[in-house]
């Protein structure tokens, strides 16, 4: 695999080799081919291709064998693939053999329908931690008041449960490249579920905080391992709309909790959010445990273990004290630098300017939706609206439909653009089928939604400001979701794609930044403004 994008850039330009025993050889493409097996050599060489006859036209220089490919690719896309399904006792992941959908060799072999399945419980997955943020918003004035806490300190509980949403999955995400997806989502979210109860029966601010910071770095894993299963069974001709539908979750979260979180600590106090959370929580690992199984590719890795020169004929080993001491120390590096470097090891990929831009550009506009979440609070409460916390609630509604919108939308329009700009450079492989590039999901869709996100952003600040009727700011946020959620799906795909051996790490980089950019509004939070009517 090239991890380095300017390396992988060069390698982009140069001419694909044609070998006509076999598929085209790209050197700096990170998906599969269909029916390509992943193995360890997949970090030297990948294969691109598209196997969707409908959108794949054959290479001029072709002409003459036209016929026969397109033939060849109907009767491969309307065949379905036999699955190889792995036995029950050998099923990967904790509590494996308690799926009901079996784990496949190839997880690109699924059915549209088990993708799509998957792709949606993953995706209520990932609402659980930015729930968990906004839904406290409308209890902070109860929770100041019955833990004798000042407005500080219980802002305080929301930028730390921030904080830590920014930098667990960084953990999270380098652990799950060796233990599997399905293992990360049921140990953190048994935590998640846990620390939640304690936090709903915290008799302090300060024991509150630090549950929450544990409950926030749990929930916290879908994040970049959520991403990582949507590239585990979606190709990249098809992973756009798959990648817009998957943030649905995460981006509507904060946008309907503040709903939910109004209603509740109306009626039943703070700690019924906290509750709330706790019953989503275990909701998530019965259906994780019964509904997900492992998508992490198989792997073969190439070992060998020479024989050990002080092995006796008997099979006892001898070694001096010095050897035992080295060895001892060995494995405590070792589980140091799996535990500690590796996790923070995928910072590394900030240096290259094209990630660093990138990853820059989605953590400011998902720092923006934080902002943009705490001023409807405050603007919406206070003269001249005057909105009750019921309404209050209501006004996320025209930015979830942007979010919608762009889902549904969006994902299939980058699929499209990566389609049409390889076709328009002729990057066909000796098969007829199309070969992609990440960077081209960066087209007219990102440069629309960078205008458009900062654009709705000044629109509704103006608005606002001026105490105009409440529909002209609300119209401003519906485009401001339009605008985010295109930027944000597109920069994120494209991370998967660039880094597909560790497509979870290099989006966990990303959500690193972003939740940082929360994390500031959130600490910013003023006084009284977490819906106090």
């Amino acid at each position: 695999m090239v991890t380095d994008p300017e390396k992988a850039g060069l390698a982009a330009q140069q001419p694909i080799p044609q070998n006509g025993s076999g598929p085209t050889i790209h050197p700096a493409l990170p998906t599969a081919k269909d029916g390509h097996e992943r193995s360890g050599n997949e970090d030297e060489v990948s294969i691109h291709s598209h196997s969707s006859i409908e959108t794949v036209e054959p290479a001029p220089q072709d002409q003459e064998q036209a016929p026969a490919q397109r033939s060849k690719s109907r009767t491969s896309s309307t065949r379905s693939r036999a699955l190889t399904i792995v036995p029950r006792s050998k099923r990967r992941g904790l509590l494996g053999r308690f799926a009901l959908v079996p784990e496949v060799e190839r997880p690109f072999d699924y059915k549209r329908s088990t993708k799509w399945f998957i792709t949606a419980v993953v995706a209520l997955a990932a609402a659980a931690a930015p729930m968990g943020s906004a839904i406290f918003l409308p209890a902070l004035p109860g929770l100041a008041k019955d833990l004798n806490a000042t407005p500080t300190i219980t802002n305080l509980s929301v930028a730390l449960y921030m904080l830590s949403m920014s930098i667990f999955p960084l953990w999270w995400s380098s652990f799950s490249e060796t233990l599997g997806r399905r293992t990360i989502y049921l140990v953190s979210f048994a935590l998640f579920t846990l620390w939640n109860i304690i936090s709903a029966i915290s008799t302090s601010i300060g024991m509150l905080i630090v549950m929450r910071i544990l409950g926030g770095g749990a929930a916290a894993s879908v994040q970049a391992v959520g991403a990582g299963t949507i590239a585990d069974i979606w190709e990249v001709r098809e992973r756009g709309r798959a990648m817009g539908m998957f943030y649905l979750g995460p981006l509507l979260g904060p946008l309907l909790a503040p709903i939910f979180g109004g209603a509740l600590s109306q009626a039943w106090g703070w700690r019924s959010t906290q509750w709330f959370q706790v019953i989503y929580g275990g909701l998530l690992f019965i259906t994780l445990t019964f509904c997900l199984p492992e998508t992490l590719p198989h792997r073969v890795v190439a070992s060998s273990q020479p024989a050990d020169q002080n092995t006796t004929k008997s099979g006892l080993t001898r070694s001096s004290t010095r050897q035992s001491i080295q060895q001892k120390t060995g494995k405590v590096a070792k589980v140091f630098k799996r535990c500690i470097i590796d996790p923070l090891s995928v910072l590394a990929y900030l240096r290259f300017p094209a990630v660093l831009l990138s990853v820059y550009l989605a953590s400011i506009t998902f720092g923006s939706l934080y902002v943009l979440n705490i001023s409807i609070q405050q603007t919406f409460s206070e003269s001249p609206y005057n909105f009750s916390v019921i309404i209050l609630g209501l006004m996320y509604i025209p930015n979830a439909l942007g979010y919608t919108l762009a889902s549904l939308f969006g994902g299939r329009w980058t699929d499209v653009i990566m389609h049409r700009e390889a076709r328009a450079a002729n990057r066909y492989d000796e098969s007829g089928k199309l070969v992609f590039i990440p960077e081209d999901r960066l087209r007219e869709n990102a440069w629309l939604a960078a205008v458009m996100y900062p654009g709705a952003l000044v629109w509704y600040g103006w608005t606002a400001e001026k105490g105009v009727f409440w529909v002209a700011p609300v119209i401003a946020n519906f485009f401001f979701g339009i605008g985010s959620m295109i930027l944000f799906g597109t920069i994120t795909t494209m991370l998967t794609e660039l880094m597909p051996r560790r497509s979870s790490s290099g989006v966990a980089v990303n959500n690193f930044l972003s939740a940082m950019d929360g994390c500031l509004p959130s600490w910013a939070l003023p006084a009284g403004s977490a819906l106090s009517v």
